[in-house]
């Protein structure tokens, strides 16, 4: 069981590590074509400057001619722009996912849950994006004694399992609230949804309802049994619409 365990949790992390890698690769990809075009730029403007240091009328205007000014005026700001932006996304992708780890943080503390799962949101985003629409639907909560890094895990199982009930693309609703000393939060898809049968099942340990290959179905169970340590409740239930919708409830701090 434990081997299970552990194999579950490295196939989560493999996974994580490849839509991570996947996220970054993309603005690091343009800001690396961005800096082969600025270096371009400025020799031509080096040239234009050596130029008008030699004080030849002719050998200006020929500089200024191939250097096409003009141009670099109008793309000079936007190639800048645009690769300062790549960046952010990365340096966001970084403080989202150290966020989402709670490397220094592994003990209870008070957490503010909205902004958890919007780190795991954007951690997992690569699992995500081609699959649905995420609508957010997140009210003010407030704080949860818990393990922050736990929940995110719960977070993560429950939107990549939400993604997968999807055939083609369609929509993720995530929300929250809070009631009765409790906070709430809903993830609910529009997938193929699930049996009653299933829905008994689903969180029982090696259950799944994946082709051989596709998981270990610990996934859910791992999940149910952090939110159980936390005091709180996991549930799953068949919306009107269709699709599936989970939720989890936890002791307000």
């Amino acid at each position: 069981h434990n081997q299970l365990l552990q194999s579950e949790k490295m196939a989560a992390i493999g996974q994580l590590a490849a839509g991570v890698a996947h996220e970054i690769n993309n603005p690091v990809g343009f800001v690396n074509s961005n800096l082969g075009s600025l270096k371009i730029y400025a020799d031509k403007l080096l040239t234009v400057i050596n130029a008008y240091e030699s004080n030849d009328p002719e050998q200006i205007a020929d500089a200024r001619q191939k250097a096409d000014l003009e141009f670099l005026r109008e793309d000079l700001p936007s190639l800048l722009k645009e690769s300062q932006d790549g960046l952010s996304r990365v340096t966001k992708i970084v403080h989202d996912l150290k966020d989402f780890s709670h490397v220094d943080q592994a003990e209870h503390q008070d957490a503010d849950l909205n902004a958890a799962l919007e780190s795991t949101l954007n951690v997992v985003w690569n699992e995500l994006k081609y699959k649905a629409e995420v609508v957010r639907e997140l009210t003010a909560i407030p704080p949860v004694d818990c393990v922050p890094a736990q929940i995110n895990q719960v977070f993560m199982n429950l939107l990549v399992n939400a993604a997968q009930a999807i055939p083609q693309h369609g929509l993720i609703h995530v929300r929250s609230g809070s009631e009765n000393s409790h906070v709430w939060f809903e993830i609910e898809d529009n997938g193929i949804g699930m049996s009653e049968e299933t829905r008994h099942r689903i969180f029982d340990p090696f259950f799944t309802t994946k082709p051989v290959g596709k998981g270990t179905g610990l996934g859910l169970s791992i999940s149910y049994g952090i939110v159980e340590q936390h005091g709180g409740q996991l549930s799953a239930h068949n919306p009107d619409g269709g699709g599936a919708a989970f939720v989890l409830e936890l002791p307000q701090a």
